[in-house]
């Protein structure tokens, strides 16, 4: 794994020296807590049988210590999108659809990639138009998970950032790894209004 990030790395560093590189903007939100206030929630089950429920945020928290505790995530409740409601990003990503299109806008989610199509139905119905091959369910809730698909899109010519998470670890996960490679970026907390 670090072999692979660090290969990805170097390849990203050499195409970043390339003179004259054209501009390639990207936009990578988070869904849950970030574009969408959402309901559902994952379940965990402990290595001695308990089973409790997270959010959205306290999983983002929580999911490596859980991990290493030996516990196993059951994801099945983010299959679909009930009840949504905008996030606290949502009409900054409206907005940069509308200036740049959303051929370049992504999401990255630690749900199943078996919700793409309940997200996209969701950001459809805010306006946000995003091609459902730009929706990755990663089931994977590591801030690693995260930092290596951002980094996986620096080979694909991406050079210039904009990342936004609610899960102030995965923001510093990308930030540390963008800052290892020569693109631009900027990085984001997506913070909820506590009043809504």
């Amino acid at each position: 794994q670090v072999k692979k990030t660090l290969q990805n790395s170097q390849d990203t560093q050499v195409n970043a020296q390339k003179v004259n590189k054209k501009k390639k903007g990207i936009s990578v939100f988070d869904f849950d807590d970030t574009l969408a206030k959402t309901k559902e929630k994952v379940i965990v089950t402990m290595r001695d049988g308990t089973i409790k429920t997270l959010s959205p945020a306290e999983f983002a928290q929580q999911a490596l210590d859980l991990e290493s505790e030996g516990a196993s995530f059951d994801f099945s409740q983010f299959e679909d999108v009930k009840g949504a409601k905008k996030g606290p990003l949502a009409d900054l990503a409206l907005k940069r659809q509308g200036k740049f299109g959303s051929g370049d806008i992504f999401i990255l989610t630690a749900r199943p990639q078996t919700s793409a199509q309940g997200i996209k139905t969701f950001l459809d119905g805010i306006g946000l138009n995003i091609p459902i091959e730009n929706i990755t369910g990663l089931e994977d809730g590591t801030s690693q998970a995260k930092a290596d698909w951002v980094l996986s899109k620096t080979k694909e010519g991406y050079n210039d950032f904009y990342f936004a998470d609610d899960a102030i670890q995965n923001v510093k996960a990308v930030k540390q790894i963008l800052d290892q490679v020569d693109v631009k970026s900027k990085v984001q907390q997506a913070i909820a209004d506590k009043a809504t």
